[in-house]
């Protein structure tokens, strides 16, 4: 993330950056061990009060001031950021629906959608596979969804530069700084369950950073989409924001609740949120 250079090359940096954190957090599989789950939970609920304040700073406060400075929406300038931001929720929405019918089915045979078999599988571990397929499946949702999304944040906070006096490069780079660093334990939150499905500790790293490798390509298409039609800003930028706010909501906050560990999780929220919101308020 270099100042001045092109959005379509800061985004694509930016998320290169955000991609490495991802592979980062999943390598910490070859420390931590399945059966840790405190962490994993722990790591979500870091995530999850990130993805929350950014959310809110990098991606919905720059739409609603872009709807307003544009004076095409008067008292309405609220219309195309909700618009914006319940179509991202509705993204995501569906991904997760279409999903099983394009091959990501949630049953064991077809291992959600990364093929596992028998083979792969440890013999004494096939019960414990059995009983980890729900949070696999977590795994398999937050990397095609949730960084998806994250993805495109990044694109379109880059694409946005310059067009508001919110939208700067300070606030894009905090932007793709907070998604790094919630991408981190994501990465944890894909490689370690696969780990305790079965999967070898180097093949559950490889799924784990794997997950990430949709967000450059997300971004690129986000920095390109605005340049390119820059009316579609506050939508954009709401859009990111429903999504990623979808995906804590339906997916993160419900898993790493479940398991005993929910008053651990709703303080490493709060802590994310902090970390984030410092970035984007002091960095900014």
């Amino acid at each position: 993330m270099l100042h001045g250079h092109s959005p379509v090359s800061q985004a694509l940096l930016g998320t290169f950056f955000t991609w490495g954190l991802t592979a980062a957090g999943a390598a910490l599989v070859f420390v931590f061990s399945s059966g840790q789950r405190r962490i994993l939970d722990g790591s979500l609920g870091f995530a999850a009060g990130v993805m929350l304040a950014a959310s809110y700073w990098s991606l919905l406060a720059p739409a609603v001031e872009m709807a307003t400075a544009s004076g095409g929406f008067g008292s309405l300038a609220f219309l195309p950021v909700a618009v914006g931001f319940a179509l991202g929720a509705a993204f995501v929405y569906l991904a997760d629906l279409l999903m099983p019918h394009w091959g990501a089915a949630e049953d064991p045979q077809t291992a959600l959608a990364l093929n596992l078999d028998p083979a792969l599988t440890k013999k004494s571990d096939t019960e414990g596979a059995r009983m980890l397929f729900p949070e696999s499946e977590l795994s398999i949702r937050i990397g095609r969804a949730g960084l998806l999304s994250e993805g495109l944040a990044v694109g379109v906070g880059f694409g946005a530069v310059g067009k508001t006096a919110s939208a700067t490069f300070e606030s894009a780079r905090n932007l793709a700084l907070g998604i790094g660093i919630q991408n981190f334990p994501e990465g944890l939150a894909v490689s370690l369950p696969l780990r305790g499905a079965g999967f070898s500790t180097w093949r559950a790293f490889w799924y784990g950073q794997l997950s990430g490798m949709v967000e450059p390509l997300a971004g690129v298409f986000g920095a390109f989409a605005v340049v390119l039609a820059e009316p579609i800003l506050p939508y954009a930028l709401a859009f990111a924001a429903g999504a990623m706010v979808y995906v804590i909501m339906d997916d993160i906050i419900p898993e790493a609740q479940i398991s005993g560990n929910g008053k651990l999780a709703s303080w490493a929220s709060i802590l994310g949120f902090v970390v984030m919101m410092s970035l984007d308020v002091g960095l900014g």
